[in-house]
């Protein structure tokens, strides 16, 4: 039988943000420990050298972010994103990378990861965006985001024009919506700025997800930013 993560407690005000931090290089891996140390609530619960190690680690502990690099020793972190997804997907996941890891990331879009850090970027951008998860988000790299939309197939004047037509085919509640996301705001700012509940908020975004026919946020967020919505600048997508 499938292990399964072990349930979230609710989130308290003054608890710290627990992250698993997988990566093979341990000095990749002490510098991006390193940066999140220096955030006030963010800590760096347990730390792994390869896949398998990341998925037992996530099994025994209490997490609200991962941290996966790409490619890993006995099990790459695709493959850990997978299972990962399969066992619960309450965990927002992220992928650790490079751009020699580009043809994977499409697929880390596809298998659901909520964020994608470049190994080289500012510690702003990375702090910022395990925050961003953490509150129920999602947060890239703006490298990496301006890649996903570089390829997307066709021109970029035919990607806008598909964003649009896709938007306004949404009820006016839906592209509320997906502008909040666009904007970079989190459920509770949404929930705020529309006058409903956090819950209800979540039930409304399942439902523009399936008329989008997309699976999570950073697929809105590609849409929001071809449609031409306003998103953070530093790629943080809450």
């Amino acid at each position: 039988m499938t292990a399964s993560l072990p349930e979230l407690p609710e989130p308290q005000q003054d608890s710290p943000v627990r992250v698993l931090l997988a990566d093979d290089d341990r000095l990749v891996r002490a510098g991006i420990a390193g940066i999140l140390a220096t955030a006030p609530g963010i800590e760096v619960t347990a730390e792994a050298s390869d896949g398998v190690e990341a998925l037992d680690l996530a099994r025994r502990h209490l997490l609200e972010v991962i941290l996966l690099d790409i490619q890993m020793p006995r099990l790459d972190g695709i493959r850990v994103l997978e299972q990962l997804g399969r066992e619960s997907p309450a965990v927002p996941v992220a992928m650790l990378t490079t751009f020699s890891d580009e043809t994977y990331i499409a697929e880390a879009v596809r298998l659901g990861a909520l964020g994608f850090f470049l190994k080289s970027d500012d510690p702003h951008h990375l702090i910022a965006g395990v925050r961003a998860l953490a509150a129920g988000g999602a947060a890239f790299s703006p490298r990496v985001g301006r890649w996903l939309l570089r390829q997307q197939t066709g021109g970029r004047s035919d990607r806008a024009a598909r964003a649009r037509s896709r938007v306004e085919a949404l009820t006016p509640r839906q592209r509320d919506l997906l502008a909040g996301i666009g904007k970079g705001q989190s459920n509770a700012q949404i929930a705020r700025a529309l006058h409903l509940s956090e819950g209800t908020v979540k039930q409304y975004l399942s439902a523009l997800f399936t008329a989008l026919g997309i699976d999570n946020r950073v697929q809105a967020a590609i849409i929001a930013y071809e449609a031409g919505l306003d998103a953070d600048n530093d790629g943080t997508v809450r």
